[in-house]
């Protein structure tokens, strides 16, 4: 599938500011639809490219969805209040974004129109100790997000013409940064205070970098007709970690980094599971980020976060 065009809702987000100048390089032409609701500065570095169009915009607005999808051929919705937490914080605008919208885009495109939508694989809610989760577990979603998200995938794929990427727990450096994932969150506090409590640090879950996750989308639109109908596991098949197990690879990288477990309170996050990625990787798809590389990208990034506004003058 060459010379796309293709629309992307929340391109200017934490996915979507590493993924659009990824499909520009691939030689598609790129429409971003996004309300810049964070006030950072993402794309800075594309808008010198002819083939990228950048739309202020909501993507409930049927009006304007309306309008821009008709010269789309693949559509990408990446808008989205994502996780539990902030979900739970906004139910109106969690059911509205994440799923009313995306149903929305679903009846408005043609039969001959794509749609690569990423889930999550927090979908399969609390799994059973040493089995892997495949495409083929039953999905047990225990908040709001993973609710409308799994619901959501089942709309799509009913419709046809659709992908879904069950997204393991995502890290990395973005334009768009977010320092709320669990891998950003932990090592962020490595670097900066030195220490993590951690509740329930025997949960497990899986991780993929923001970048193979990019790297996942493009190999999509190249197989699509191959791939076309499913659901597909995207994470490292070496990173099903516990938050501990965690925390043991960032002190690796981070001598002085402290870490216990209390032995009150609990996590409201309640996602305890491993998975299996071999379906896609069965396609060929290997990520090329490992969860170290990660870890030490964000050590970086961190350093320089931490010292932006530190003056520095030549001695």
């Amino acid at each position: 599938m060459d010379n796309l065009r293709i629309l992307v809702t929340g391109g200017a987000g934490y996915l979507g500011s590493v993924l659009v100048p990824e499909l520009l390089g691939e030689g598609h032409e790129v429409v971003v639809v996004d309300n810049f609701m964070y006030n950072q500065t993402p794309l800075l570095d594309s808008c010198h490219d002819e083939r990228l169009k950048i739309l202020f915009g909501d993507a409930r607005d049927k009006r304007l969805i309306s309008e821009i999808l008709k010269e789309a051929d693949v559509i990408l919705p990446l808008a989205c209040l994502t996780g539990a937490p902030l979900c739970s914080r906004d139910t109106v605008g969690a059911q509205t974004v994440n799923f009313d919208a995306i149903k929305m885009m679903d009846e408005l495109r043609s039969k001959e129109q794509v749609i690569i939508f990423p889930t999550t694989n927090s979908g399969y809610g609390i799994g059973q100790k040493g089995v892997y989760c495949t495409e083929e577990t039953p999905l047990n979603p225990i908040s709001l997000y993973g609710r409308l998200k799994v619901e959501i995938e089942s709309l799509l794929l009913g419709s046809g013409n659709s992908i879904t990427l069950r997204l393991a727990t995502v890290f990395g450096i973005s334009p768009r940064m977010r320092f709320d994932l669990l891998v950003n969150d932990f090592t962020n506090r490595a670097v900066t205070d030195k220490y993590v409590i951690l509740f329930e640090s025997h949960f497990k879950r899986n991780y993929i970098h923001v970048r193979d996750v990019a790297r996942a989308f493009i190999h999509c639109i190249r197989n699509f007709g191959a791939l076309k109908n499913e659901p597909y596991n995207v994470g490292l098949s070496d990173a099903n970690l516990s938050k501990w197990e965690l925390c043991e690879e960032i002190k690796k990288q981070v001598p002085d980094f402290y870490f216990a477990e209390s032995k009150v309170g609990e996590d409201p996050d309640k996602r305890d599971y491993i998975v299996s990625n071999e379906k896609i990787e069965a396609t060929g798809f290997r990520p090329v980020f490992s969860l170290q590389k990660g870890i030490a990208e964000l050590i970086k990034g961190y350093r320089i976060v931490r010292n932006r506004n530190r003056q520095f003058c030549n001695v």
